[in-house]
């Protein structure tokens, strides 16, 4: 177990909303840390963020302007650094689908870079944040995330005799964060007229909270490998509609493109090599026995039934609309963004 105390933690991406989110509750919760380096390309977003993290008070903070396009620029980033969370990413659907190889750049180009550099340092563990889009993926976003989940397994065939893993971490929308409908509706709801793709649609749901403390227990426990998927609940978007305004007009606009009715976090094809735990789904890597011994004997895991698929439509858990009221009204993400 990799202890997150007295360590030097960098965050690609770490003045998005996660990030900033993460790098709270490093410093309020966890404590101790050693080193904290964001690591972004937006300099008026860490000039913000310094405000929040003034150096008098956060010294062991450091922020680094660089993008994970520049192999060179994270290598130098990481001199020191023993866990990375990559957060990195290029993630607005229709955007992606008109700017495709700028998506591809950051997103599957920028996952090597990542990997290339920590492999060339002393990184002990790196957790990758993916999506449910990367699951059967239906547009460019989803592709671009398949693919780097894909090289973030990979690449714990190349640590030889290095203390080093490579973990991801695959979970829905999270409320209130950058690109989330919800804040959009409130503002909608000012002139009584909220615009929805579809009636039918269904999505994942996790707080901002449930994400981060995902990729503290990856850090802490995963064996490598493998992609972590939380069980967490589905929310249909009319639901979403009627907590924040139910006497509003509804407007359909129609799905956007690259844009699915339902998402999914595991197909049928990977829930032959998943295991079920109390919190979370686990994708093995095929054959890795070692892998499949350690969780066993760590977490009591079980198999799936044959054909299993984890699909927001079809999820036994879904959250009513007074759940939804009760998530946004106590939201600090949501309620910073309005």
């Amino acid at each position: 177990m990799l202890n997150i105390k007295g360590s030097s933690i960098l965050i690609t991406g770490g003045t998005g909303s996660f990030g900033q989110a993460m790098t709270k509750h490093l410093c309020d919760k966890i404590k101790n840390i050693k080193r904290l380096v964001i690591f972004s390309r937006d300099e008026l977003k860490q000039s913000k963020m310094q405000e929040k993290f003034p150096q008098k008070k956060y010294p062991f903070i450091r922020f680094f302007i660089g993008d994970v396009r520049d192999e060179k620029r994270i290598t130098r980033a990481l001199n020191g650094i023993d866990i990375v969370i990559h957060a990195a990413a290029l993630k607005q659907v229709p955007s992606g689908e008109y700017n495709p190889f700028e998506v591809i750049n950051t997103n599957i180009v920028g996952a090597q870079n990542v990997i290339e550099a920590c492999l060339n340092t002393d990184v002990k563990k790196v957790v990758a944040l993916s999506s449910d889009k990367a699951s059967s993926p239906l547009n460019l976003y989803g592709a671009t995330k398949l693919c780097a989940d894909k090289l973030f397994i990979a690449a714990n065939n190349y640590i030889g005799k290095k203390k080093l893993s490579f973990s991801v971490v695959r979970y829905g929308n999270v409320m209130g964060s950058r690109g989330s409908v919800i804040p959009l509706f409130i503002k909608q709801k000012e002139k009584g007229i909220l615009s929805i793709t579809d009636k039918e649609m269904t999505r994942f749901n996790i707080t901002m909270t449930e994400s981060i403390n995902l990729v503290i227990w990856t850090i802490q426990n995963s064996y490598g490998a493998d992609i972590i998927v939380p069980k967490i609940p589905s929310y249909r978007i009319i639901d979403v509609v009627k907590s924040i305004c139910e006497n509003c007009k509804i407007q359909i606009i129609g799905k956007r493109p690259g844009e699915k009715l339902h998402e999914e976090m595991i197909s049928s094809e990977e829930s032959s090599n998943t295991i079920s735990t109390k919190k979370y789904y686990i994708i093995l890597q095929q054959n890795n026995n070692a892998q499949k011994k350690y969780y066993n004997k760590k977490l009591f895991s079980k198999s799936l039934p044959k054909n299993f698929s984890y699909n927001s439509k079809s999820n036994s858990i879904f959250l009513s609309v007074a759940d939804l009221k009760k998530l946004i009204k106590n939201s600090k993400t949501i309620n910073e963004k309005i």
